[in-house]
């Protein structure tokens, strides 16, 4: 194995922030965590760099960047933001030992192994083997997905585009749903639903399936009214995420067999948490007909960690230069 340096860099770019922090490969603790707004800067090599200026760490020369879109050939263009570049290009410019750049939910996906138990809350039965793939999705400005894999005492992620794939409807009320999005955006995804523009699509919809004439509302209004009791449609809104999030989590638990647990990741469920107990979540999560005893064996976390993107990409880092 590799010697590891003993600090480096460590970066989750969105479409609107950029965070930074130092991590000591040792024991992967974050320090020196700072946020800018991107817009700020001209291009993710000049926020680097003054990061690296304004905390004193010039002289840290290993970074791993997490970044909100794919990460598939050296040419990197932000999905939500201007920013565009080469990762060698920017190797150089900085001088730059490693510079490992990686899709935000491989980062997520990579924070798994080391979330401590305090970063995560069980929900429902089931058990966790560490041996075995693991899942992870978040619900936030979209829905990422993405599977860990251990191998060798090594974790490999796989990143993927699950939240695009085609949403099944079960009830009556979700047929409805479904039959609305579908006049507006032709194919329905879980993202459509799970999601902060889905929380607001869901409580547009329901208002409509119960007669109702409200205002719309945004998510975080929305998960407000549903959690201080303040509106009934509200709160039937945030159940019917819920429930939905957990057949979604369910079918990734199916897919590839994800006895090391799933993961629900993302903004927008922590801040539902008092919500989440009572509702349809794990009981969406096991019934799969025949497999459904299959699935109740697998285990689901809410991830609660603070900066799940930074502390992946520490952990992706680690394991890459130790190799």
């Amino acid at each position: 194995m590799a010697e590891l340096p003993l600090h480096a860099i460590v970066a989750d770019i969105g479409g609107t922030n950029a965070r930074f922090s130092r991590v000591c490969l040792a024991d992967l603790t974050l320090d020196k965590v700072a946020v800018f707004a991107c817009a700020n800067f001209a291009s993710l090599a000049d926020a680097l760099s003054h990061y690296q200026q304004q905390q004193s760490l010039q002289h840290i020369k290993h970074v791993a960047i997490a970044i909100a879109c794919p990460v598939t050939t050296d040419l990197v263009s932000m999905t939500n933001f201007h920013w565009q570049f080469s990762i060698k290009a920017m190797q150089q410019q900085l001088a730059l030992d490693s510079l490992l750049v990686m899709n935000d939910f491989t980062a997520v996906a990579m924070c798994l192994p080391a979330l401590g138990e305090h970063e995560k809350i069980a929900v429902g039965t089931g058990s966790v083997d560490n041996r075995k793939p693991m899942a992870v999705l978040g619900a936030g400005t979209g829905l990422g997905v993405a599977h860990l894999i251990p191998v060798n005492g090594q974790y490999l992620p796989l990143p993927g585009e699950g939240g695009h794939i085609d949403w099944a409807a079960q009830t009556e009320q979700e047929w409805f749903i479904q039959q609305l999005l579908a006049k507006e955006y032709g194919h329905v995804s879980p993202e459509r639903l799970l999601s902060g523009p889905g929380l607001e699509a869901i409580y547009r919809a329901l208002a409509l399936y119960r007669q109702r004439d409200v205002p719309a509302l945004s998510a975080a209004e929305i998960g407000e009214q549903a959690l201080n009791g303040q509106s009934e449609l509200a709160l039937a809104s945030v159940q019917q995420f819920f429930a939905s999030l957990g057949s979604v989590a369910g079918d990734l638990a199916l897919t590839l067999s994800t006895f090391g647990g799933v993961y629900v990741a993302g903004g927008i469920v922590p801040k539902l948490l008092p919500l989440l107990q009572d509702s349809e979540f794990r009981r969406r999560f096991e019934a799969k007909g025949r497999f459904s005893a299959f699935n109740r064996q697998i285990a689901t976390f809410i991830v609660t960690a603070e900066q799940p993107g930074l502390l992946g990409a520490a952990v992706y880092l680690k394991q890459s230069l130790a190799s």
